[in-house]
């Protein structure tokens, strides 16, 4: 286990960063190239923290395909649509910093809300548009708005090319890695970087799930015994549509649909089979799918918001 080093400030992880890749000198993890360099490459994972072994896995990921790691830790009150529910998140850093460090996490940026918006809430944001309405933008407007805006600073803060004489002139490779548990979020991310052109290689790390099929997340802890239970189904129901779906049936939404509303403990807010870069759903579901497609639903379990997908392969791709 290593301590990985913990930052408070944008220019203290610039800093650091330059620091780590001058470093590694011309030793790179990745392939040469034309020059007769081997490339170094750093790679990104933001975090609002109380990590789980789902950002466990993105820190896997990054650490295996990277030279210099960089964590981040940042409850962003630009994303909680109810007060309530930005005060009672989880900040639980102590042992945020013990997961990073087993995980051998270099550097850890964990600002307070007035380094990340000195002057109060930006007036400025960057705007999720149509693909930011819908599902989780319906039911949290504005949310995407204040996720764009935080992961396009944090982009911005751990840029190699914004750290000054970063690994002697050497090429670096520039990663971000963002959970698929989050799907419009992901697509959305990868949309601006690709739309405002930002450097970083925008990398999906699979949902992990925990031995009863829940899906990992922060918000889990507040789930009694029973409505752990009940949350179960929300999986189940998309594992019933992939496996109709593999076996070259229709996948029939309406009977997964009415696989969660029968839980009685469970409120289904949406559940839907889209396109999974556009997230546009798919206009006919009444035959095999012809291309693959992701299933996404959310639903509220007791006090808990819970949300979830899968990816939808075709026969024999699965």
């Amino acid at each position: 286990m290593s301590t990985p080093r913990l930052l408070r400030t944008a220019a203290e992880l610039k800093s650091a960063i330059a620091e780590a890749l001058a470093s590694k000198g011309g030793a790179g993890a990745d392939a040469g190239n034309a020059t007769g360099q081997r490339p170094l490459s750093l790679g990104l994972v933001p975090t609002m923290g109380a990590l789980h072994q789902g950002h466990r896995s993105m820190m896997d990921a990054a650490r295996a395909e990277n030279d210099v790691v960089v964590a981040t830790v940042f409850v962003n009150p630009l994303q909680f649509n109810d007060p309530e529910d930005l005060r009672r998140y989880p900040r639980t850093l102590e042992a945020d910093l013990k997961l990073l460090g087993d995980a051998g996490v270099d550097l850890v940026f964990a600002p307070a809300e007035e380094e990340v918006y000195p002057g109060g809430p930006p007036l400025v944001r960057v705007s999720s548009g149509e693909l930011g309405a819908r599902y989780e933008g319906a039911s949290r407007p504005g949310h995407f708005d204040g996720v764009l805006t935080v992961v396009a600073k944090l982009l911005h803060y751990a840029s190699p090319t914004a750290s000054p004489a970063a690994a002697g002139g050497t090429p670096v490779r520039y990663r971000a890695y963002f959970g698929q548990k989050d799907a419009q979020q992901l697509a959305l991310i990868r949309r601006m970087a690709a739309d405002l052109s930002f450097d970083a290689d925008i990398k999906a790390v699979p949902v992990v799930r925990a031995p009863d099929g829940l899906a990992e997340s922060s918000r889990n802890v507040f789930l009694d015994p029973e409505h752990r239970r009940a949350a179960t189904v929300l999986s189940r129901a998309l594992f019933a549509l992939r496996d109709r779906v593999s076996a070259g049936a229709p996948p029939d939404l309406a009977a997964a649909v009415a696989l969660v509303e029968a839980e009685p403990l469970v409120k289904l807010d949406y559940f839907d089979i889209v396109d999974p870069q556009t997230l546009q759903p798919l206009a006919s579901l009444d035959r095999p799918l012809d291309r693959p497609a992701l299933a996404l639903l959310a639903a509220q379990v007791g006090s808990v918001r819970l949300i979830d997908n899968l990816p939808l392969e075709l026969s024999g791709n699965s």
